[in-house]
């Protein structure tokens, strides 16, 4: 469970994901060359802030790519429905498929999915049961990544030593201002949008609620906890080892938890 890739057919969704790794690729590449490396060279700035900056940009693009491609946790065509679970599942009214309550069908992807919070255009992937632990960690990573990027560009100018440029790269040299308000135009933007959206989600897992729960107003008492905030992150995670909330390079083993749970769907 979790471990299939699942690629989406989406023109839309490759402009929106092309456009991140733009931005991506840009900082990842400009900021190192710009300030890092410079800075370091003239004694400013230690080695672990450019070790810091390339471990926060290696984990933002390791969740983006394992998110897009993971499988959110589409239901297969014939599902095995255990005997004891049977009154908690469902037929669904557009794909005439049995899943299970909380579950919802994607009209994008053109399936359903166990415990989907919404369709993301940015990964171009639903976000469900199996790949909302991804998600959590692009939008965790995204944020350090361009507050760092911005705090970055404000010392360049305004705490740093100058630099001496003789042995610049002359279009580094001629462009620089430019790049830099252009990656902390980009870094305001993402870190802005970024911040909302990793708190909804935050609020979803602490009251065990889904978006498209909260949108459909399906849920009672949305803002009052079902279960402990470390079961319900543990559940999205797919363990009890917090240190393991943090890291993309493995894989999620679910914990076993029937479908009866949150039955209001």
């Amino acid at each position: 469970m979790g471990r299939r890739v699942h690629f989406v057919v989406d023109p839309q969704g490759w402009c929106c994901m092309g456009l991140i790794i733009f931005v991506w690729l840009y900082n990842t590449i400009f900021i190192p060359k710009v300030i890092l490396f410079p800075h370091y060279e003239e004694g400013h700035i230690s080695v672990v802030a450019i070790l810091c900056y390339y471990f926060c940009s290696l984990f933002c693009i390791a969740s983006l790519l394992r998110a897009s491609i993971a499988d959110p946790g589409k239901l297969p065509e014939n599902p095995k429905i255990p005997i004891t679970e049977r009154e908690y599942w469902e037929l669904c009214n557009k794909c005439n498929m049995m899943r299970p309550k909380r579950s919802h069908h994607c009209s994008r992807c053109g399936h359903c999915v166990r415990r989907m919070d919404h369709h993301c255009p940015w990964i171009n992937n639903c976000v469900g049961e199996d790949n909302h632990w991804l998600f959590l960690q692009l939008c965790f990573y995204t944020q350090i990544l361009s507050s760092y990027t911005l705090i970055l560009d404000f010392c360049h100018y305004y705490y740093f030593s100058p630099l001496k440029k003789e042995n610049w790269d002359v279009f580094v040299f001629r462009h620089e201002l430019a790049l830099l308000r252009i990656s902390a135009f980009m870094g305001l933007i993402i870190l802005g949008g970024i911040s909302g959206l990793f708190y909804t989600q935050l609020m979803g897992i602490f009251t065990d609620t889904t978006s498209i729960e909260k949108m459909s107003n399906c849920c009672e008492d949305i803002s009052k906890p079902r279960k402990p905030w470390q079961q319900t992150f543990s559940e999205v995670f797919g363990t009890h080892w917090k240190i393991l909330w943090f890291i993309p390079f493995r894989q999620r083993q679910p914990l076993r938890v029937s479908y009866h749970f949150a039955s209001h769907v």
